[in-house]
């Protein structure tokens, strides 16, 4: 389902999943109305923007909060004008199934369309503006400075959605030699045995600097 309050872009956005076949069971112009509808089921992923009405601040954020605080595991893909790295922690904090993109991505209807499969398979997406600030940003005792320039490279890219096949692709590479980045990353960062999701989030959350 789609959530904004400006109605010709809910129907560009409808047009553009229905294009890469994803079906669009409602369209509504409030974070309060999408969890009212899902609510009633029948949803598997819903794409948001992030300032709506009331207050035009962070209600589509709140409705994500709101659907986890429910145990709701609905992906969710909010949508934003601008390239902010605290909504993105926020948003990524709230767990696996989640993403963030800037609003421009609907014109690369690919770009969207596998975002939104992305969320609702349980992974994450960062918009690859947002992960350049955030990279861009230094720390003290940064434990990404752990990391090789390919694993890097990797971890900006699992940041963005990427499954270990897409990031294969991508970067030119063997999916076994992915896979064996993949697990050295996660082990560099620290990150304890769990579900394959669960410990990629975290290892955006670190790239985003928030774990």
């Amino acid at each position: 389902m789609i959530a904004d309050d400006a109605l010709l872009l809910r129907e560009g956005i409808q047009k553009v999943l229905e294009s890469g076949g994803i079906e669009v069971v409602a369209s509504v112009g409030t974070g309060a109305e999408l969890v009212d509808v899902v609510h009633g089921g029948g949803v598997d992923a819903a794409v948001l923007d992030i300032r709506m009405p009331p207050t035009y601040r962070d209600e589509g954020i709140v409705a994500l909060e709101t659907l986890r605080a429910e145990r709701s595991n609905v992906g969710v893909l909010l949508l934003s004008m601008y390239a902010t790295p605290e909504y993105a922690v926020r948003v990524m904090g709230a767990g696996s199934g989640t993403g963030y993109l800037l609003k421009e991505r609907v014109s690369e209807p690919q770009t969207l369309v596998r975002a939104v499969e992305t969320v609702v398979s349980g992974g994450s997406v960062v918009d690859p503006e947002v992960v350049e600030q955030l990279v861009q940003r230094t720390r003290a005792d940064d434990p990404l400075a752990r990391l090789t320039e390919r694993e890097r490279s990797v971890l900006e890219l699992m940041a963005q959605g990427y499954s270990n096949g897409g990031i294969a692709q991508t970067l030119f590479l063997g999916l076994k030699t992915v896979e064996t980045h993949v697990r050295s990353i996660l082990q560099k960062l620290d990150l304890e045995e769990s579900p394959e999701h669960h410990r990629r989030v975290l290892a955006v959350l670190t790239l985003l600097g928030e774990r």
